[in-house]
């Protein structure tokens, strides 16, 4: 990704920090659950720039996908970033928004 904001996100990411993941293009929805490996160091394929990227570890699957809809239609979650910016590829939660597409997710934290 080649976007300042979401690079300054990654860069905010710290190692043992949950993340939701969340298939952009087609489905739109969050679908599972992983934990930041390794924190932000330069992105190897880029081939000029100041990009970074993190390493995750895959936790688990939600047991029922979020969709972009169910949060756009959410009072909790209205205030999402990904509501207001459905493009941006990485952006923070609240740890209530968070509590929130688990419980829509009908998953446990890891």
């Amino acid at each position: 990704m080649r976007n300042f904001q979401a690079r300054n996100n990654l860069r905010a990411m710290k190692q043992g920090d949950f993340v939701f993941f969340y298939h952009s293009v087609s489905e739109k929805q969050v679908v599972g659950i992983a934990k930041v490996h390794k924190e932000s160091y330069p992105d190897p394929t880029a081939s000029e720039g100041d990009w970074c990227c993190v390493d995750l570890v895959p936790q688990k699957p939600l047991v029922k996908p979020v969709t972009l809809e169910i949060i756009r239609s959410d009072k909790e979650l209205k205030e999402m970033k990904l509501v207001k910016q459905s493009r941006l590829s990485v952006m923070p939660l609240t740890a209530s928004q968070f509590r929130r597409v688990l419980k829509l997710g009908k998953t446990k934290a890891p």
